[in-house]
């Protein structure tokens, strides 16, 4: 099977066993779960791979408080996104939910991808006000 690696900036592609290449896709597919748990972190909260890697693959079922925890943080974080401006909260909402990078958004937005950064930046400050009120 062929594989493409990049060396140096430059994609080189080598021959490699089926083993090989199974033990590298699921490697590129571990990785991307932990790129996707990450951003799901946008609030800078601690993330730590040992929780990602043996707690997530458990079941897990929600009580009725927690729910109800749940529901009052959506509400909290919809409350502070609606104090945005429109621009502010379509780049978060791009960064947060869509996982777009900053230059991905700069592109659709057609601006600077320091713009967007304060942006998003801006609007973190606002949500993690707004859940410190509490």
């Amino acid at each position: 099977m062929e594989v493409h690696i990049n060396i140096n900036g430059q994609s080189v592609a080598v021959d490699v066993s089926v083993e090989v290449f199974a033990y590298m896709d699921r490697a590129n597919h571990k990785d991307e779960n932990l790129s996707h748990e990450k951003r799901r972190h946008w609030d800078r909260r601690e993330f730590d791979e040992y929780i990602v890697s043996h707690e997530c693959s458990r079941s897990y079922y929600e009580t009725p408080e927690e729910w109800l925890c749940r529901k009052e943080t959506v509400h909290e974080i919809t409350a502070a996104l609606e104090t945005c401006t429109a621009k502010q909260r379509y780049r978060f909402l791009l960064f947060a939910l869509e996982g777009f990078s900053c230059s991905q958004i700069g592109n659709i937005c057609g601006c600077s991808k320091s713009g967007i950064q304060r942006s998003i930046e801006e609007v973190r400050k606002k949500v993690k006000c707004a859940l410190q009120a509490e």
